[in-house]
């Protein structure tokens, strides 16, 4: 069963950083489309950042020069770099991994980032 597992959510004071991870089992990972996702309460799951099996990546406009996204294909692992954190960026953030050529979609379980003094 495939799995996503994020990890590095936590706590933050405004203006903080952190940065999360996740790591996949049992899927190529090297050829899959991967991003984060994040919800806030109320509100709509939202695409926060997307990189490419070919590294190419994209940003909401909220978060461009903040966040960075990467990957380790030897590690099968994404990452979300924030810094400078701001109280909106509170939200349940969530790792995806998509493969359009056969409509595979896969989903983390999610983890808490809170940005409050």
């Amino acid at each position: 069963q495939v799995q996503l597992v994020e990890s590095g959510g936590g706590l933050v004071q405004p203006g903080g950083s952190l940065t999360l991870s996740c790591a996949a089992s049992r899927i190529i990972f090297s050829i899959f489309t991967t991003a984060w996702y994040r919800q806030a309460p109320g509100k709509q799951r939202e695409l926060v950042a997307a990189i490419t099996s070919g590294s190419n990546t994209n940003y909401a406009d909220s978060v461009k020069g903040r966040f960075t996204i990467s990957r380790d294909n030897a590690k099968n692992t994404v990452y979300l770099q924030m810094i400078n954190l701001k109280p909106e960026d509170t939200a349940v953030y969530y790792c995806n991994a998509h493969f359009s050529k056969y409509d595979l979609d896969y989903w983390g379980q999610g983890t808490q980032v809170t940005v409050s003094s």
